[in-house]
């Protein structure tokens, strides 16, 4: 991977003009070659300083979402890949308020899209959807791109603590209460009794 991102860093800074426009396509492509947003977001940093490379991250993971958005719903495997990873890990009836989102994005472990996926079912509307994908990204994007060249150097304790109190965060945004549906109940209930 770490080959793979200096390779890519090379033919940016290669390109002159066109390293900006080439940057931000890098975000919407690196998906399919395994590199994490974080790599790339301090690669932004490291091309474009603080302020140009999070203008630009911010561009590519937009467009990135905007994509997800539209192609989502046309690959209906993929999305019940990710509403079965969504359900495994938070819960059937849990709701990731957008200020869940935007810490765990800050998790480097969390996958993307399944996030992505978490602010569609919070907000199902185009508008709504990029308003989200814009607040929950800016942190993301901000962070490494400024911050990511130190991150490397924490000790494992500090990203431990990290790591924890970005969890606490999460757990203190959560949403208070969930919404089941009469019918859901009670046919879980009655699954159960027929279980045992």
């Amino acid at each position: 991977m770490n080959e793979q991102l200096l390779i890519m860093l090379t033919f940016v800074q290669g390109t002159g003009t066109l390293a900006p426009v080439i940057f931000i396509f890098f975000h919407v492509i690196r998906q399919f070659i395994f590199i994490p947003v974080i790599m790339v977001c301090i690669a932004g940093g490291i091309l474009f300083g603080s302020v140009l490379g999070t203008l630009f991250s911010m561009i590519g993971l937009l467009i990135l979402s905007a994509l997800f958005y539209f192609c989502i719903r046309k690959m209906p495997s993929t999305h019940e890949k990710l509403l079965k990873i969504k359900n495994k890990w938070f819960g059937r009836y849990a709701k990731m308020t957008v200020g869940q989102i935007a810490i765990l994005r800050l998790i480097p472990f969390f996958h993307y899209h399944l996030l992505n996926l978490c602010l569609l079912e919070r907000r199902p509307d185009f508008k709504g959807f990029m308003k989200g994908a814009f607040a929950t990204n800016l942190p993301l994007a901000f962070f490494y791109t400024v911050f990511g060249e130190f991150i490397t150097h924490f000790t494992p304790t500090i990203s431990v603590i990290i790591l924890l109190a970005l969890l606490l965060l999460v757990y203190i945004l959560r949403e208070k209460m969930s919404t089941v549906a009469w019918n859901e109940f009670f046919s879980q209930e009655n699954k159960t009794k027929n279980a045992c």
